[in-house]
């Protein structure tokens, strides 16, 4: 992705949570995009707050997002990546305030609070756009140019899952949290696995969902399976699981001339959790061992993979809100994500297929 972003007062970064999204994804993101400071975190976390004063000194630790509302002019930008349940008013306050605004997966719990947020952003001429790391991902970013390139023929199936072994459930929020309060796979790994999917093949038309708690402990579900049908006519298959003791292809796409096969995840979040820096030469680089097949069996063939790019989210927001680019993640496009999970649930309830209504042009 190539950055217009011009030498300037860098923009002020306030991000609240610095749990793992935080800690992992957002800070160190923030932190190596030129033109962003991180100028505060918020956390009431004494020992979250310790480690972001540790890794980041220059950065102030605020307790309570109120204080950031009082203090609203010293910062540009909020990112929030705090609990599921806290997304929609901790954004819409931000934007009350006057700032622009990044939300952590998911932007909201249903698409209706999903699209008032984004009409209060309009209203204000502000920025808001949702964290959807995943479409920089190597595996899909190589899914994408193979699939708009024609490699594979007419496309019919796309398979993609997050598989864990992860018998015992953590004692955390996300894990025996209940799914009213965004706990649970299907607004987690769902959210990714479905934007991927509708930013592959585009709008959803017909969803069937499998949802269950498998682990003792665990009230929403960490087993999940979606049927999506497009309205291209592809169909997605989408798993996300935390009891598979065996890993499955980590994405497979099916077409009539060839397939790609994708195994193992890609590995910047793993890098970004030991702490690399993501300014560093060669960063998303998929080592030969680790790209995807490509072709029919007897005559499969590997492709190298294209460089997974989690840097391009925040130089994106970066363009946006210094310099009026546009948004490196739509929200409409989100708010149809969420329309497809919102289907999963009922489709899971009442052991049916859900159509959906087609998209109303914008």
């Amino acid at each position: 992705m190539t950055s217009s972003h011009s030498a300037g007062p860098a923009l002020r970064v306030a991000l609240i949570g610095y749990g793992k999204g935080g800690a992992v994804f957002h800070a160190p993101l923030i932190a190596a995009t030129p033109g962003l400071e991180l100028s505060a975190v918020v956390t009431g976390n004494a020992e979250r707050a310790a480690q972001a004063r540790r890794r980041y000194p220059g950065a102030e630790v605020i307790g309570a997002p109120e204080e950031l509302w009082r203090r609203a002019a010293d910062f540009d930008l909020v990112v929030v990546a705090s609990p599921n349940d806290s997304h929609v008013p901790l954004a819409r306050a931000a934007l009350d305030a006057g700032l622009s605004v990044v939300v952590d997966k998911p932007l909201a719990l249903t698409a209706a609070d999903a699209r008032g947020l984004v009409a209060d952003a309009e209203r204000r001429g502000l920025v808001l756009t949702a964290f959807h790391n995943r479409r920089w991902d190597s595996d899909f970013l190589t899914a994408l140019r193979l699939v708009d390139e024609g490699a594979l023929g007419r496309v019919h199936r796309f398979e993609s899952r997050f598989d864990r072994w992860r018998p015992e459930a953590k004692h955390t929020w996300r894990d025996r949290g209940e799914r009213s309060r965004g706990a649970g796979l299907l607004y987690d790994l769902g959210s990714h696995l479905v934007d991927q999917a509708i930013i592959l093949f585009g709008p959803v038309a017909e969803v069937y969902a499998e949802l269950d708690a498998r682990r003792e402990g665990v009230r929403a579900e960490d087993d999940v399976f979606l049927a999506l049908t497009h309205a291209s006519g592809v169909r997605s298959h989408l798993w996300a699981g935390a009891l598979v003791a065996q890993l499955g292809p980590r994405l497979r796409v099916l077409g009539d001339r060839a397939a790609y096969t994708v195994r193992g995840l890609d590995g910047q979040e793993e890098r970004l959790a030991r702490g690399d820096d993501p300014a560093r030469p060669g960063w998303g680089e998929e080592p030969a061992e680790r790209w995807g097949l490509l072709g029919a069996d007897g005559g499969l063939a590997p492709v190298r993979s294209e460089r997974g790019d989690y840097p391009a989210f925040y130089a994106a927001v970066r363009d946006a809100v210094a310099e009026g680019e546009p948004v490196p993640v739509e929200p409409h496009e989100v708010i149809h994500g969420l329309e497809v999970i919102e289907a999963a649930a009922e489709s899971a309830r009442t052991r049916r297929a859900v159509r959906l209504e087609p998209a109303q042009p914008r």
